[in-house]
């Protein structure tokens, strides 16, 4: 049986429920498993559910029952499973009080498929918030060493996006939790990230939550802030120097500082931890 194709995307969670539903006798068939054989996905990347919606998700499995199975592979302990895909679907089913759940259980899934049905899943069903997201990113980052352009290609979307998705990890965990909780917009992350100066940082924050700037607004103080900011002695001012640390900052996922001019000067990569630093290593040596 071939593994889950990479960046194949809920066609690799649904392709074996159209064949089951077709009776295909070479797929993974549908089955009934007991709830409590069944273990959370490792690879989870969604920590926050929401409450109210869940209550809503069993109360129409209750009345109606589970219209899509969940996704599982078998766990070492025998009879027992572990979830790849369906996390929702699976505790709502607890909290309507079933037994037992429709599944597909998919044979020879690695731990890298896991995590890709996983995060595709959740992006797609745009249940995952984006500090989640990022988390999961890294991840790929920093266990399975993939680039920027790799992790893109893996969830469909633009590289750039990855790289403003991850920039979010740069702020402070309490402005962090603010985007979680939806006090600040993704967005506003996104223009927090790149100041420097912690107090002017803490002070948009607080202007953010008591005027409700959006975030053009937040865009224009940013930049007046950077502007007003002293500046390096030997600050780049050539625009394709400008523009080349841009593109770097893409493909390395960090904050990125040039001193010097068009002839010669310093380029500085920034990390936050030692798995960051590895990664940054290994995009190097790469070339």
């Amino acid at each position: 049986m071939s593994k889950l194709k990479l960046g194949r995307g809920l066609e690799a969670i649904m392709s074996p429920l159209t064949a089951a539903a077709n009776n295909d006798e070479n797929t993974e068939q549908v089955v009934t498993i007991n709830i409590d054989k069944i273990k959370p996905n490792r690879y989870q990347p969604r920590i926050v559910f929401n409450e109210e919606k869940l209550q809503e998700l069993a109360a129409s499995i209750k009345e109606k029952g589970l219209i899509e199975p969940i996704l599982v592979v078998r766990s070492v302990a025998p009879g027992e499973y572990e979830l790849i895909a369906g996390e929702r679907r699976l505790r709502a089913s607890k909290m309507a009080g079933l037994n037992e759940i429709k599944a597909i259980i998919k044979e020879g899934a690695s731990d890298k498929d896991k995590l890709d049905l996983a995060l595709i899943e959740n992006i797609q069903r745009e249940d995952l918030n984006p500090i989640e997201e990022a988390k999961a990113y890294k991840k790929y980052s920093e266990e399975y060493k993939y680039t920027q352009e790799q992790i893109a290609q893996t969830v469909k979307k633009n590289r750039s996006v990855i790289a403003n998705t991850m920039r979010l990890l740069n702020l402070p965990e309490d402005v962090q939790n603010m985007i979680i909780e939806g006090k600040i917009s993704a967005g506003h992350g996104r223009m927090l990230a790149g100041i420097d100066n912690e107090e002017k940082l803490k002070e948009l924050v607080d202007k953010i939550l008591a005027e409700g700037l959006t975030v053009r607004e937040v865009e224009t103080e940013v930049a007046e802030a950077k502007k007003n900011a002293p500046q390096p002695e030997s600050a780049p001012q050539d625009a394709e120097i400008t523009n080349l640390v841009d593109e770097l900052q893409r493909i390395f996922g960090t904050k990125i500082s040039i001193s010097g001019n068009g002839k010669k000067g310093k380029i500085v990569l920034n990390y936050s931890s030692l798995e960051e630093l590895e990664r940054i290593s290994l995009l190097l040596k790469r070339g």
